[in-house]
């Protein structure tokens, strides 16, 4: 393969790049079965091989990576906004997708030698993450060495590498530590199945345990380097400023749209059943129309106003970002925040979405094959993410507003 330098002399090798309506219409023709099998995938705790094969079809792992590799090079907007369908017909499969599509931006953002390690040989291989810094990488000639447990690794099962985070020691002190991302290949860890739980319990969010693992030194990215936007990755495509944003505007609003295309998911399904749906209960007597219940259309109003709102708030914020980039102007830290206040905001929208519907469906709902009951499970699963928690992100926000210096990641 040729130098990134030569390929710029030529042109990058770009493929056809489709539209969002193309990419929709192209998801729209897997969802059906996605969806039918989303019980399913969450009994088996992880996303079976068919799903992400499904989507690799249709080009998802391609839309924000870079041309260079294959990519379609679109700006986060449109992954996030894809992400959003797909998660109406399976949270688990949104969340794991979506990341691993995102994580193709993140491994763009590492030197040049790197994303020729994960996609020079392999061009579909993807990348699964653990993003707390797990244990202390030690220093070695070259490169360091990984010991550890990485846990909440989603789609480690469909993964061929692993972005796992750790603190490297400092040269100039010997007590100050760096957090940083290590790119990891599948073959130098195990998986400890970890994942049992009530929510997104498809997305085989395990533990990755590495045993004294080489990374060379152009595997690593510091997370001062993404979190700035300022990455090697960055230099090597300047031509395009949508791999300048700092990582976490893009990265968490794609967990977040997991969320939101829960809940719209949940309110589908909810007027779908309601709609034709007569009491049987003796309180509310028999055979009265639910759609005909003021309560249930403020139910209805709510959840659609709320998944309405969330939705905008993620795109924008995306859209505004990448826009600065392209007028010249810095993403400032101000703005950085305010990306994470919509991210977080978001999901809390979602969850109040897909509460207001989920509290009405009565002892059907309770049923584990009803999909309103699992977006409910979801969008709450998504809202315990530290990096969604509306506590730790509004106070965040809030700080910075109020003249206080801002305490978490942004």
């Amino acid at each position: 393969m040729a130098t990134a330098a030569q390929l710029k002399e030529q042109g990058w090798p770009r493929v056809q790049r489709p539209s969002l309506a193309e990419l929709k219409a192209k998801l729209a023709t897997v969802t059906a079965a996605i969806k039918a099998a989303a019980q399913a995938t969450e009994t088996a705790c992880r996303v079976p091989a068919e799903n992400i094969a499904a989507l690799r079809a249709i080009g998802y792992f391609d839309i924000v990576k870079p041309a260079m590799f294959g990519g379609y090079e679109h700006d986060f907007d449109v992954l996030v906004a894809l992400n959003i369908e797909l998660a109406k017909h399976c949270a688990s499969t949104a969340w794991v997708g979506g990341l691993l599509a995102a994580h193709q931006w993140l491994i763009a953002s590492f030197p040049e030698e790197a994303q020729r390690d994960v996609w020079g040989e392999n061009p579909d291989a993807l990348a699964c993450g653990s993003y707390a810094p797990a244990a202390k990488a030690l220093s070695v000639d070259g490169g360091y060495r990984l010991s550890g447990r990485w846990s909440f690794a989603s789609g480690c099962d469909n993964a061929q590498w692993s972005l796992c985070a750790a603190l490297l020691p400092s040269a100039a002190a010997a007590n100050q530590l760096t957090p940083a991302f290590l790119l990891v290949p599948a073959s130098d860890y195990v998986i400890d199945n970890t994942w049992n739980v009530v929510g997104l319990a498809g997305t085989g969010s395990k533990t990755l345990v590495l045993d004294n693992v080489f990374v060379p030194t152009h595997r690593v990215l510091r997370f001062a380097e993404t979190t700035s936007g300022q990455t090697p990755g960055a230099a090597l495509y300047v031509e395009n400023t949508g791999f300048s944003v700092p990582m976490l505007c893009n990265i968490p609003s794609c967990l977040a749209s997991t969320a939101v295309g829960a809940a719209a998911g949940a309110l589908e399904d909810y007027l779908d059943r309601t709609a034709k749906r007569v009491t049987r209960g003796a309180v509310a007597g028999s055979n009265n129309k639910m759609a005909e219940f003021p309560t249930i259309q403020l139910r209805v109003a709510e959840a659609a106003a709320s998944v309405d709102a969330a939705r905008e708030v993620l795109l924008r914020d995306l859209r505004d970002r990448v826009a600065s980039l392209r007028a010249g102007q810095p993403v400032t830290v101000e703005d950085r925040i305010t990306s994470r206040r919509g991210q977080a905001f978001a999901v809390s929208l979602a969850i109040r979405a897909a509460e207001a519907l989920n509290a009405s469906t009565g002892g059907l709902g309770l049923d584990l094959s009803n999909p309103v009951q699992r977006a409910w499970r979801d969008a709450n699963a998504v809202g315990r993410h530290i990096s969604m928690n509306w506590d730790a992100v509004g106070t965040m926000y809030g700080q910075m507003a109020l003249g206080l210096p801002p305490q978490g990641q942004y």
